[in-house]
């Protein structure tokens, strides 16, 4: 239980449960999760109906989390990743049944070379970490990480099954990009998307915006741990570590240190929710949103403890039902934070805070929250 907070914001009639499962997160935390900080965006049709934060930035409670704070949201970041996948589709740049070697030759050393770009967005590739051990500081050093990729063989035969590449599909991810584009991920994010308050590698100017996450007190549940499994998660050098945060904060890792808002995770969900279009923007036209999120592969993953509907970067709601109850697509981040989105409804939302959990998927905290959101429709 903590001490009862101030909760800011917006909250539409007829939402009224969501502001009350918001505050009972802080309040009545399922699993003893007491909030820190968090904040929960509600999008539908463009507009913010629900649009609701509380709590502190900083650990010790001395700053309050405002509109402007910035969280760092792990692998949700997965889901702008594969939304600017899906725009260099949509411009002719990339197509997702191209191989990845036909972009970038040295990928297709040692068995990899008939892995697609929608084999690699999906997690079919088998890079999911280093089968041989390295230093946690190779992760600040992009070339030799994706120099050790490129030559790594496989863990499994590519296309055979999912996989969960926590980190490494970032990198793998944001060449195949650079390649085909010019730019990097990070970089089309703020020229395309500069009214959005995301950011792939966060300049040292924006890092005094950024809260302080407290980590969780246990390790994520994998299940049985085998060396696909040890190498993704478990490994000294599965993980970026030895340089500090504000090293890490700087750099472009799209698919592990997206650092944003709810707001603007909910607003550029709202990409999918809305059949392509951002304020009235045309983003994605029907055909690349349909090769987007149509399923790529559906079974038990090799890495999560899930049986997973992948689309091309996003999970897809069928069998995992946490995303509420419909056809949604989004994705979770290690420790709770959420982005979604329910084209049915036209309804996009996104959760961030600064208490992380063990959860790897399906947080109790988004859950409540989409279970009252839904609950108001």
């Amino acid at each position: 239980m903590t001490d009862l907070i101030d909760i800011h914001g917006v909250c539409a009639p007829g939402f009224e449960a969501v502001r009350e499962a918001f505050a009972a997160n802080f309040t009545d935390a399922p699993e003893g999760l007491d909030e820190q900080a968090a904040r929960f965006s509600v999008v539908i049709e463009g507009e913010a109906v629900v649009d609701l934060w509380g709590g502190w930035a900083d650990t010790a409670k001395t700053t309050p989390f405002t509109d402007a704070t910035l969280t760092s949201v792990f692998s949700t970041g997965k889901a702008v990743m594969a939304l600017l996948m899906a725009t260099a589709v949509e411009a002719g740049q990339v197509d997702y049944d191209q191989t990845v070697a036909s972009l970038w030759p040295a990928f297709g050393a040692a068995g990899k070379q008939d892995v697609t770009v929608a084999q690699l967005m999906s997690h079919q590739a088998g890079l999911p970490g280093f089968s041989e051990a390295v230093e946690p500081s190779i992760w600040f050093d992009a070339p030799a990480v994706l120099e050790r990729l490129a030559a790594q063989a496989p863990m499994w035969a590519p296309g055979t099954a999912s996989g969960y590449h926590p980190i490494t599909v970032g990198y793998l991810a944001n060449e195949v990009y650079r390649r085909a584009t010019g730019r990097t991920m990070g970089q089309a994010l703020r020229q395309d998307f500069s009214d959005l308050d995301l950011w792939i590698g966060l300049p040292e100017s924006e890092h005094g915006r950024a809260a302080q996450m407290r980590k969780p007190t246990a390790a994520p549940s994998l299940g049985v741990i085998d060396p696909i499994k040890q190498a993704a998660f478990l490994d000294r050098g599965s993980a970026p570590g030895g340089r500090g945060s504000t090293e890490w904060r700087k750099m472009e890792i799209p698919s592990a240190n997206l650092h944003g808002t709810a707001l603007g995770l909910a607003r550029m969900l709202g990409v999918v929710a809305n059949g392509g279009a951002l304020d009235g923007r045309s983003v994605l036209s029907a055909g690349t949103l349909e090769q987007l999120t149509r399923e790529r592969i559906h079974g038990p993953d090799k890495v999560l403890p899930y049986t997973i509907s992948w689309a091309a970067g996003l999970m897809r709601n069928d069998g995992l039902k946490v995303f509420g109850p419909g056809e949604a697509f989004g994705h979770y981040g290690w420790g709770g934070s959420m982005a979604m989105a329910d084209p049915s409804q036209r309804l996009s939302a996104a959760y961030v805070m600064t208490r992380q959990s063990p959860h790897l998927i399906g947080d109790p905290r988004p859950r409540r929250l989409l279970e009252a959101l839904y609950g108001a429709l």
